[in-house]
């Protein structure tokens, strides 16, 4: 796992990430700090998630979109109305398919 935290500093430079201890079923607590080492995000994920390489691109690309937030970068009702347009998108793709 440490080498998932490593990674994970990496992806979201230039903050700090850091692996708390495993849960119970396994589950960690992953910290992200600023350049300060003032707490940014805190979120729980499944071990499983961070073990297998798609679910941890998954990881990442979530926290990069909390790190917008919490920068004041992006409303969440922007991605709010990004998941709506994309979910629209691929239903009108399928319909024209059929």
């Amino acid at each position: 796992m440490e080498n998932i935290s490593l990674l994970l500093s990496e992806a979201l430079a230039p903050y700090q990430a850091s692996l708390g201890a495993a849960g119970v079923n396994g589950e960690r607590q992953v910290t992200l700090r600023n350049a300060a080492g003032a707490i940014v995000i805190e979120r729980v994920y499944l071990a499983a998630q961070l073990c297998d390489k798609r679910q941890l691109t998954d990881v990442v690309d979530g926290l990069h979109r909390d790190l917008m937030v919490a920068e004041g970068r992006i409303e969440p009702c922007v991605i709010a109305a990004m998941r709506h347009a994309a979910q629209t998108n691929a239903f009108a793709a399928v319909r024209s398919f059929v």
